[in-house]
């Protein structure tokens, strides 16, 4: 936990913040905290800073707290993702959040088992868990937001402009293309929407629907990963080619004469 992550029902009206639960224990028994020292603190959906610890005793943590950064800058990224495996969404969901994305949409899918819609990781409360343990590593405190939706079709033939917005660059990672990611012009994309199958694959039809909503194709290479591995190297390659290129590099320097 890089992050204490205060909710608005942790502040107190003289602007201090009592934590209880896992948070205070993770502060007593982890990271061991003293009055008179200051823990890294973020308000959820708010600024980060420090906040000095006033009390630490079982089950109550007390900071004074001082607020005064920004979270880190937002990737520009949504995702709409075949529903995995519940073990590889326990992994996926805290990655996507301490990577910066925005809004997630977990669709129903050919390939995708009926009985995943059963699981407990799809409960809310769940969800929001897996998500604040993501911003608590990446020191983030921006929540993304999470859409479930059990009908493939209706979704991207009704919803997908609504939910993403006509203007988003879209990508679609698919073994049978040709191009790869750098032949897409994500230099130049405001924002981008990924949309990455489950495991298998989408099957053929989901593919060219996609494609006929705007969706580009691409290819990873020979390699075929699975959705948890996939999910981050993605999400890092295009936030890596979104970035403005750096500038030159300064001269190098002689070395010193002896």
């Amino acid at each position: 936990m890089n992050l204490l992550l205060l909710f608005d029902e942790d502040f107190q009206p003289d602007g201090s913040a009592r934590l209880t639960g896992r948070r205070a224990q993770h502060a007593r028994e982890v990271l061991k905290a003293e009055p008179g020292e200051s823990l890294r603190v973020g308000r959820l959906n708010g600024l980060t800073g420090t906040g000095e610890v006033l009390e630490n005793t079982p089950g109550v943590l007390h900071l004074r707290v001082d607020l005064t950064e920004a979270p880190p800058p937002r990737a520009g990224v949504d995702l709409l993702l075949a529903i995995p495996r519940p073990k590889a969404l326990k992994k996926v969901l805290p990655a996507v959040a301490s990577l910066g994305v925005d809004r997630i949409v977990l669709v129903n899918a050919a390939r995708v088992e009926k009985s995943y819609f059963d699981s407990k990781v799809l409960n809310e409360a769940f969800v929001r868990e897996l998500l604040l343990q993501g911003l608590e590593q990446a020191r983030d405190t921006r929540l993304p937001e999470v859409l479930i939706r059990e009908r493939f079709r209706p979704f991207v033939e009704d919803e997908l402009n609504t939910v993403f917005g006509p203007e988003p660059l879209r990508l679609l990672p698919h073994p049978p293309a040709t191009h790869s990611l750098q032949a897409r012009d994500i230099a130049h994309a405001t924002r981008v929407v990924l949309a990455i199958g489950p495991d298998g694959g989408w099957v053929p039809f989901e593919a060219q629907l996609l494609e006929t909503h705007a969706f580009q194709p691409f290819s990873l290479g020979p390699r075929i990963l699975r959705v948890e591995t996939a999910v981050p190297v993605l999400l890092g390659q295009v936030t890596l080619l979104k970035a403005p290129a750096p500038g030159p590099l300064p001269p190098a320097r002689s070395p010193p004469r002896a």
